[in-house]
């Protein structure tokens, strides 16, 4: 089995193939609400020391964090924050599976699976949105929801945001299968 990460300190994605790329399981660690980083590495830990027990994981494969600005993005802080979680996650990862994670830059994921993102400037949805639209077309997934309870699209379900971290925990998975290749 197959181990992917997409690790952020808002909510961390995961997802288990088999080694054919089939999905076994996939799910989401939200970690929005808790303040403290080891708060939330304990959650992560805890979630895969479930994983070892449910699944013979073979190989684990994160998503490498950002190394450069932006404009309009990350700032120095939170690209340093978001590292030093990346770097408490594939810790622990390496403690729990005791497999050398192995980090894949997002990109290269997504041209590896013949991703096509087409720019916001193009007319193209949000990344984000695009990535989670490719995959519902790649698996059969019940994707969890939410009821919007205020303004002006109260009563609308949505799909809640977990899910594209989920998403892209799924693309890492998979481009983790053809690295194995």
């Amino acid at each position: 089995m197959i181990l992917g990460l997409d690790v952020s300190t808002a909510c961390t994605g995961w997802c288990v193939l088999d080694m054919s790329g089939s999905l076994v399981s996939m799910g989401a660690i939200e970690l929005s609400s808790i303040k403290n980083t080891y708060k939330k590495a304990k959650l992560v830990r805890d979630k895969m020391s479930s994983l070892l027990i449910d699944y013979n994981i073979k190989s684990v494969y994160i998503e490498e964090n950002l190394q450069s600005f932006r404009s309009g993005f990350s700032s120095a802080r939170t690209l340093s924050t978001l590292a030093r979680f990346n770097g408490i996650v594939s810790l622990i990862c390496y403690e729990t599976f005791n497999l050398d994670p192995i980090h894949i830059n997002v990109n290269h994921a997504r041209r590896s699976l013949d991703i096509k993102i087409i720019r916001k400037k193009d007319g193209g949805q949000p990344t984000k949105a695009q990535i989670l639209n490719w995959v519902s077309g790649e698996i059969d997934f019940l994707w969890p929801t939410k009821i919007l309870k205020s303004g002006p699209r109260k009563g609308l379900k949505i799909t809640k945001d977990t899910c594209y971290d989920m998403a892209d925990a799924y693309v890492i998975a998979r481009a983790g299968i053809l690295e194995c290749k």
